[in-house]
């Protein structure tokens, strides 16, 4: 009786799959629109503005100066938002609150600068001696330490974010109902910042500002410096989230984004990353504050005004969410038309970015960077 052969057992197929590969922070041609932008914030704009004679065409006005400053901040905080919202899908209408926390640390330090050259010849700032007080708070120690308080423009914006973000976030709130919290936080703030008795200078705030460093403010060479580290630090934030939403971190980002519960039962926990980049985005919003501050020369509670939120929003959305370079076009689109549109039509202005964030919602839901993108894909179609 034979005995069949015993045959061996085929070999398991493994199956051609690959982890995409990362690709380059940035291409070719990003690059070199990357290190233009660095050519024109570190040097053009200074020739132009320090340089070229006033009475030239091509001389950049102080006035511009300070505005395309200014607009740069508002970038900063577009591009936070686009972090939290395009990204990871929180929506936050509190993210005034974190730009304005950044602008007082800073104030406060500008405000022991005046020393005894205020109104008063005091030691202590104007309104302390108006209201009669005779020493500093507890909350002013430390504030004429330049460094101190620069550690205060990131730890109190990332401290308050990191609290209410921890709570909110493990109680698993999300949507429209975070974002009526946020909004609620930030009016509460503006309330409290209000009364004069918080020691931050009531409704009109902290101003009159003399000099920074030792150093004059309201010189032509110590706004352009200003303006200078404004637009390297919205390079540098923007670098920073290029690599970010690139790494494995920025995937886990966006797949909580698109479904969060399936990001729970892979095994990773939502907390931890939402947490976290909800205390970067504050804390880039604060270090905007603390920009702002020097350039405009005044910092009160008005700037934490929910609508001041709702508005960096609208940049993000005008721009295009999840783009990086869309929300802080977006800033530039939106401010540029506001800064001419409240001196050429100031009874239209808020009709105006009303009936651009509903078109926006609308027409391009992708913002104008998306409206590029689609045109540019017609373009390869036809081609």
């Amino acid at each position: 009786m034979t005995h069949p052969v015993p045959t061996s057992a085929p070999t398991p197929v493994k199956p051609d799959f690959k982890l995409p590969t990362k690709g380059p922070l940035m291409t070719r041609s990003g690059w070199s629109a990357y290190i233009t932008a660095v050519i024109v914030v570190c040097a053009l704009a200074p020739v132009l503005n320090l340089v070229v004679p006033q009475d030239s065409i091509f001389h950049m006005s102080d006035f511009y100066v300070g505005l395309l400053g200014k607009i740069m901040c508002y970038a900063i905080c577009a591009l936070a938002m686009d972090l939290i919202w395009g990204y990871t899908g929180i929506l936050s209408l509190g993210h005034g609150l974190f730009f304005a926390l950044g602008g007082y640390m800073m104030g406060m330090y500008l405000m022991r600068q005046i020393g005894t050259d205020g109104n008063y010849k005091s030691a202590l700032p104007d309104f302390m001696v108006f209201l009669d007080w005779k020493e500093l708070p507890w909350h002013w120690v430390g504030s004429g330490s330049f460094i101190f308080q620069m550690l205060m423009v990131i730890l109190v914006p990332g401290l308050l974010a990191g609290v209410f973000g921890y709570f909110a976030f493990r109680s698993r709130i999300k949507g429209v109902y975070f974002s009526i919290i946020t909004q609620a936080l930030t009016f509460a703030a503006m309330l409290l910042f209000f009364r004069n008795e918080t020691g931050f200078g009531g409704n009109n705030g902290f101003t009159d500002f003399k000099r920074i460093l030792g150093i004059p403010i309201a010189t032509p060479s110590m706004r352009m410096t200003l303006f200078v580290l404004t637009g390297l630090t919205l390079l540098g934030f923007l670098l920073f989230a290029k690599w970010l939403v690139g790494s494995k971190y920025g995937r886990v980002l966006q797949a909580i984004r698109d479904a969060e519960t399936r990001v729970m039962f892979s095994g990773y926990s939502p907390l931890g990353y939402k947490l976290s980049i909800w205390v970067i985005s504050a804390v880039m919003c604060g270090v905007a504050g603390a920009l702002y501050v020097p350039q405009v020369g005044i910092i009160n509670p008005s700037e934490m005004s929910p609508a001041n939120s709702i508005e960096i929003a609208i940049w993000a959305a005008v721009g295009g969410r999840a783009t990086l370079i869309g929300p802080i076009l977006g800033a530039f689109i939106v401010n540029g038309a506001k800064s001419w549109l409240t001196v050429a039509y100031p009874e239209y202005w808020l009709y105006f970015l009303g009936a651009l964030f509903i078109g926006v919602t609308l027409f391009l839901p992708d913002g104008v960077v998306g409206l590029y993108r689609k045109y540019q894909g017609k373009k390869g179609d036809r081609a």
